[in-house]
């Protein structure tokens, strides 16, 4: 066994017994590695570990110089963590062809853990060691995420002796003269997503601000005829378990976890994050997310300092979570509400509502898109349960599903979706859905609704002897209600029936502040729609003021009714 080997080995041991505090994601990853080592060994395995690979990526590393900082003009020394990544994707080998195990990994750890030097260094290795024409596409959502990596490659390489005169740069790429091979950056900004480019390479950079898995999709779909690919995701934890790498990341901790049955030989998994209970505030927790930066003093000092502000700022906290103790949050900026918040009200057996006081909350929306009746039952004693109806046009759902990338057919199915003919919103659908409530003996008190497109609808409904209700879609007039809400949710006053099409809504639910501190859910500053939530908070404007009464038929109908 070579040195760099016994040092990743040593680095084993001291996070198994407990020598270096790391998460419980961490410690699997170690398990794993020694597991896959020890399995190496049979005859009968698949894989073989070139331990030779560890020394030789060693000193290449070396041949990077730090550029700025108190090390400027140093080589790169790998600490046993980043030695740890590489040795995993590295040394295992395919017994029947000699090529890496590992065609995927996924790497979440916290910022300014040297993330983009070691992707630099990763990158430079393979396309400057290869012996074909290697294709690395360096991936962010945006330019400057895209270009970070790149500039890191560049940066690397340009400090090398090694290396120097053995590429270029022209045209925003660099060729390696020998093999041909090619670094580029992509972004979706850009509209480069490297389509039908047949990379070799793909790294994803802070995945978790990708909005779609487009640009991945299409990086991995075109490693098809590659021998030894490597999709390579980096990320820091985010705040919308809506995209993606959210998904991924719930995905690859089961690959992790011994106690799931999720097995997936190809791909290698690095996660370092606080564990569920961790206090924020214990210096010993931040090693967790911080292999590297907590080892030094300036490192804890930055955290430090981070800290505090968050602690004195609260809309800092969410930043401070998932960059420093990479911990996912569900809660986007300026979001409505954290959606864990939400889920602990919901309920799994739908309760008998009839007896008591309905508001249906109406957000009619342009004719072509989701029209929303927000129903708030007024439970009394402070309590309310909540749902929601929502209708579209049958001949737009589809364009709907592509742009809005969410599956309306199958709200529909389960019954959260109307979908009416033809190409706009019939309101009479509207119209004939309250009406239906009525004569299924459910209370309706009265119908809050937004002007907007709604005036014929409110006076057919004053016709059927309904008592239509404005609600001024005005920050002042709406604020009240809206931060009310979303109290009574945080106290566990709200009950709901876990209505996906609703949950939706509100995670994609954007507020607008004004100067003076007063919200609203802005349509305007949220991407996805949120007629539905929009729908309920009017419906709870007048269910929150309402004073419970007897459903009068109900009563005449019991037993208790005599004259």
């Amino acid at each position: 066994m070579n040195w760099v080997l016994e040092r990743v080995f040593s680095y084993c041991d001291d996070i198994l017994n407990g020598k270096i505090n790391a998460c419980k994601k961490h410690i699997w990853a170690v398990k794993r590695f020694i597991k896959d080592f020890e399995d190496c060994q049979k005859d009968d395995s698949p894989f073989y570990f070139d331990e030779e690979v560890a020394e030789d990526f060693y000193w290449f590393a070396r041949e990077f110089k730090h550029v700025e900082g108190v090390l400027a003009g140093e080589p790169v020394e790998l600490t046993d963590y980043q030695l740890f990544k590489a040795v995993n994707i590295f040394c295992f080998k395919k017994r029947h062809n000699n090529a890496r195990r590992f065609r995927k990994i996924y790497d979440q750890v916290a910022r300014k853990n040297a993330k983009s030097q070691f992707l630099a260094i990763v990158s430079a290795y393979i396309n400057f060691l290869g012996e074909e024409k290697q294709r690395a596409f360096i991936a962010g959502w945006t330019r400057d995420q895209s270009s970070e990596v790149y500039e890191a490659v560049r940066t690397g390489i340009q400090s090398s002796e090694l290396l120097e005169g053995k590429w270029k740069e022209a045209y925003g790429k660099i060729e390696i003269l020998r093999n041909h091979s090619v670094i580029i950056p992509l972004s979706k900004e850009a509209r480069k997503t490297g389509d039908g480019k047949n990379p070799s390479v793909g790294i994803v950079d802070e995945y978790h601000a990708h909005e779609t898995s487009e640009i991945y999709d299409v990086l991995v779909s075109g490693m098809v005829a590659r021998k030894e690919p490597l999709m390579f995701i980096i990320t820091t934890a985010g705040f919308d378990l809506s995209r993606p790498c959210f998904r991924e990341y719930e995905y690859v901790s089961n690959i992790l976890d011994p106690d799931s049955e999720v097995e997936n030989d190809d791909y290698f998994v690095m996660i370092c994050e606080l564990d569920k209970d961790d206090d924020i505030k214990n210096e010993s927790n931040w090693i967790k997310a911080n292999p590297i930066v907590a080892t030094y003093p300036e490192g804890i000092e930055s955290i430090k300092s981070e800290l505090k502000i968050a602690l004195e700022v609260p809309e800092k906290m969410r930043s401070f979570l998932t960059k420093n103790m990479d911990i996912w949050v569900d809660m986007k900026e300026n979001g409505y509400m954290p959606m864990s918040k939400w889920d602990e009200c919901g309920v799994d057996e739908a309760p008998d509502v009839k007896e008591f006081m309905l508001f249906p909350g109406l957000d009619l929306s342009q004719t072509t898109d989701l029209t929303s009746i927000g129903m708030v039952f007024n439970l009394g004693d402070g309590k309310y349960h909540i749902r929601q109806h929502s209708f579209m046009p049958e001949e737009k759902f589809k364009e709907r599903m592509r742009t809005d990338k969410v599956r309306y057919d199958l709200w529909a199915d389960q019954g959260y979706l109307t979908l009416t003919p033809g190409s706009v919103v019939d309101y009479n659908y509207i119209e004939s859905y309250i009406i239906n409530l009525r004569s299924e003996g459910f209370y309706i008190v009265e119908v809050p609704y937004d002007k907007w497109n709604a005036s014929h609808l409110a006076q057919n409904l004053e016709n059927e002897g309904f008592l239509p209700v404005e609600i001024p879609q005005a920050i002042r007039q709406l604020s009240e209600p809206t931060k009310s809400f979303r109290t009574e949710v945080f106290q566990k006053n709200i009950t709901h029936e876990k209505d996906p099409l609703l949950r939706w809504a509100i995670n994609n639910a954007v507020l607008k502040i004004d100067d003076q501190e007063n919200i609203m859910i802005s349509k305007s500053k949220s991407k996805n729609r949120i007629d539905p939530i929009a729908a309920v908070i009017n419906g709870f404007a007048r269910a929150r003021v309402a004073v419970p009464e007897v459903n009068l038929n109900d009563h005449i109908l019991s037993e208790e009714f005599s004259f």
